[in-house]
């Protein structure tokens, strides 16, 4: 992914925007770029850090090999934190996120040397930190949070932001009723290449069309880290039931080894052409409601929820259904019957895929030079 140094040798010409992300797997990564993009597209500079580099001792790669490590192994481990720490409703959250403290310092820094007018969190816990500087004034210009989750765990909630930008208008209510912080919904945010038919597609078509004549080609998502729960057992469910399995690994390069001999599948690596393999596919089996999610929703294609990743996994899955955005299949059996409706063409398909599209109601880079110019004018 292209990014924008962190430490440029000054302040940048114009508005510049400061975006906050993280590198755990690619969603956040993916946002962020794209808001860089559309930022300097509009004559705008923007700069983006990743916030686990701000963390001292060595903290920030220690908390993703921990979550990287759970999810893939110890899938139970981080179901219990996420019930105890962060699911809406229940536990104890921690107060002011200590970890975002160990990195005010460093982003208060930041913000002064690129002149950066606003601060843009597309990760939770560069939220925290924002929220904490911020309640404390000590964070001169205001943070405008991009939430990127369907469902919205406690981390990324903090009463000091001055307002949060979500998927959708339910999940901004939510937010209002948690923090009291302003919040409006301004959909996903993704690639145009996502929306209409991209060079790359015919070519994926074809090699589906080779591998699997008259299967459906269907996307299995396991994410930038290639997790996910019994993605053998499922490919070769969906291969013996008359369809293709693309199996996204990331970079798992042992997942893509043991699913590589399996027959009337095809197990791919690291994708540099998302857009085109999601248009010459018919639809995407989902584990996390992340950004894949979201891309297959701009690309017109179906998404269907099956043994998701726990923890804001699970309730992103579940929440995308309740919003009639995707469908969730809790068996075998269910799969099965949504994938034979949506991958065939009919009022189903037609239904799903405008549904998807509708959640892409607004641009985030204008919503947050909007709010922006409204906080300044405010003060």
């Amino acid at each position: 992914m292209s990014r924008r140094s962190a430490d440029p040798p000054g302040p940048p010409a114009g508005r510049c925007l400061l975006v906050v992300s993280a590198s755990m797997g690619a969603g956040h990564d993916t946002v962020a770029a794209e808001l860089v993009r559309r930022a300097e597209e509009r004559g705008e500079a923007a700069v983006t850090v990743d916030v686990l580099t701000l963390l001292p001792y060595g903290l920030g790669g220690a908390l993703r090999r921990f979550y990287r490590g759970s999810v893939r192994h110890f899938p139970w481990a981080y179901a219990v934190l996420y019930r105890l720490f962060l699911r809406p409703g229940t536990g104890h959250r921690p107060g002011g996120t200590p970890l975002a403290r160990l990195a005010g310092g460093r982003l208060r820094e930041l913000a002064e040397s690129t002149g950066a007018e606003v601060v843009v969190p597309v990760f939770h816990l560069g939220a925290q930190l924002t929220g904490h500087l911020r309640a404390r004034g000590l964070l001169p210009v205001p943070s405008v949070v991009l939430v990127i989750d369907f469902a919205v765990h406690r981390q990324w909630l903090h009463a000091g932001n001055d307002h949060c930008l979500c998927l959708t208008p339910d999940v901004a209510q939510e937010v209002r009723e948690s923090t009291g912080t302003h919040a409006s919904a301004c959909g996903p945010v993704v690639a145009p290449e996502f929306f209409a038919d991209p060079p790359g597609a015919a070519g994926w078509r074809e090699l589906f069309d080779r591998l699997g004549p008259g299967r459906p080609a269907v996307v299995l998502s396991a994410g930038a880290w290639g997790v996910g729960s019994r993605l053998r057992t499922t490919v070769r469910f969906l291969a013996d039931h008359g369809f293709l399995p693309v199996v996204l690994c990331g970079d798992n390069e042992r997942l893509r080894r043991a699913l590589s001999g399996t027959p009337g599948a095809v197990a791919l690596g690291w994708v540099t052409d998302m857009p085109g393999l999601l248009h010459g596919a018919r639809a995407l089996v989902d584990n996390a409601a992340g950004q894949t999610a979201v891309q297959a929703l701009a690309a017109g294609l179906p998404v269907v929820g099956y043994r998701p990743i726990p923890g804001h996994g699970a309730d992103g899955v579940r929440r995308m259904a309740a919003l009639g955005v995707a469908e969730f299949a809790g068996d075998d059996d269910a799969l099965l019957r949504a994938l034979r409706r949506l991958t065939a063409p009919g009022p189903a398909r037609r239904k799903r895929v405008a549904a998807g599209r509708a959640l892409f109601t607004d641009d985030a880079v204008t919503r947050v030079l909007a709010l922006t110019e409204a906080l300044r004018t405010s003060r």
